[in-house]
């Protein structure tokens, strides 16, 4: 299952976007926060865990080209939730923080794991795989391209 929502950037994503991304002549103008109910909470480290967010990892950037390729009059990209780098464009000097995404636009409590921080989803807990797409486009028509995936797509929930 996938839930999704979209939001405009945050002052911090606006003031660094050239940093995230400097190819990018336009502003970004709207983010798409992505989860993905896992099977299992994600903060256990066994190899279980790592093959469920390989799996997860894949179908959001099959997903995330899919929003892409229907937004193809404006720039759009996927962060790799793994290394917190862009997969479309050239990568800047800063990561994103897809934790930190999560809290500043949702208010999601976070969770210390060891040295990393995690999610803490209201419905899944932290059974939640999150991953983030930005795009030049603005919320209503991102909101409408993912609402015509979601007719596709019986799985996926705004």
């Amino acid at each position: 299952m996938m839930q999704y929502s979209v939001h405009p950037p945050s002052e911090f994503i606006a003031a660094h976007s050239e940093r995230l991304l400097p190819e990018w002549s336009h502003p970004i103008r709207s983010i798409v926060v992505v989860f993905q109910l896992a099977d299992r909470e994600l903060s256990e480290r066994c190899w279980e865990t790592d093959l469920q967010k390989q799996k997860l990892r894949s179908q959001f950037l099959e997903f995330g080209f899919k929003v892409a390729e229907s937004l193809e009059d404006h720039l759009v990209e996927l962060f790799d939730p793994k290394t917190g780098f862009p997969v479309l464009s050239e990568s800047g000097s800063l990561r994103l923080d897809d934790v930190a995404v999560v809290r500043s636009t949702l208010g999601y409590t976070i969770a210390p794991v060891g040295n990393c921080l995690t999610i803490v989803h209201p419905t899944w807990g932290s059974a939640v795989y999150p991953s983030i797409l930005m795009s030049s486009a603005d919320k209503t028509l991102v909101e409408a391209v993912l609402a015509g995936l979601l007719e596709c797509h019986h799985s996926l929930s705004g």
